[in-house]
C-alpha cells in the first residue's frame, strides 16, 4: 500500500512539474539579392536567433557590413516564403548598429510560422528604405 501511495505520488509530482524547454535556432543569410524587390546592395549580413519554445522568446544577433549607410530600421517579418514581401511581425529597437541584438516574446502563431521557415530579417537604410538586405530564417539541426 506505500508503494501504491507513494507512486501516486510521485506521478502527481510528475504531472505538475514545468514542461521542458526546447531551445532551437535559426540563421539566415542576408543579402540586397533577396530583398523584395532585389538590389545590388554590397551589403551583406547574417542572424543568428534562438527560441525558448516554453518561454515562446525569441533571442537574437543581427550583424552586418557594407550597407549604403546607417541601419535605420531593422525587423523580423511573417509569415512569408522567400521573395514575399510580408508585415513586420517583430521591430528591433536601437541602437542599431552592428551587431543588432534583443530579445522578445511571440505568439504561439509566431512560434509556429517561424518553425515553418516563414519568417525572414531585414536591415533598411535610407538609401533603401523598403530593405537593403534581408534574409530568409531556416532551423538548424
Amino acid at each position: 500500500m506505500r508503494m501504491l501511495a507513494a507512486f501516486a505520488a510521485i506521478s502527481t509530482l510528475l504531472a505538475a512539474a514545468p514542461a521542458l524547454a526546447e531551445v532551437v535556432h535559426f540563421t539566415a543569410k542576408l543579402d540586397g539579392a533577396w530583398e523584395t524587390p532585389p538590389n545590388d546592395s554590397k551589403g551583406v549580413g547574417a542572424a543568428d536567433v534562438t527560441l525558448d519554445t516554453v518561454a515562446r522568446q525569441i533571442t537574437w544577433k543581427v550583424s552586418y557590413s557594407g550597407l549604403t549607410g546607417p541601419a535605420t530600421m531593422a525587423h523580423f517579418h511573417g509569415p512569408a516564403a522567400a521573395g514575399v514581401a510580408a508585415p513586420v511581425e517583430v521591430p528591433m529597437v536601437p541602437p542599431l548598429g552592428s551587431p543588432i541584438k534583443g530579445s522578445a516574446t511571440i505568439s504561439d502563431v509566431q512560434v509556429g510560422n517561424l518553425r515553418a521557415g516563414l519568417w525572414y530579417v531585414n536591415v533598411h537604410t535610407a538609401a533603401h528604405p523598403g530593405g537593403e538586405i534581408r534574409g530568409q530564417l531556416s532551423e538548424t539541426h
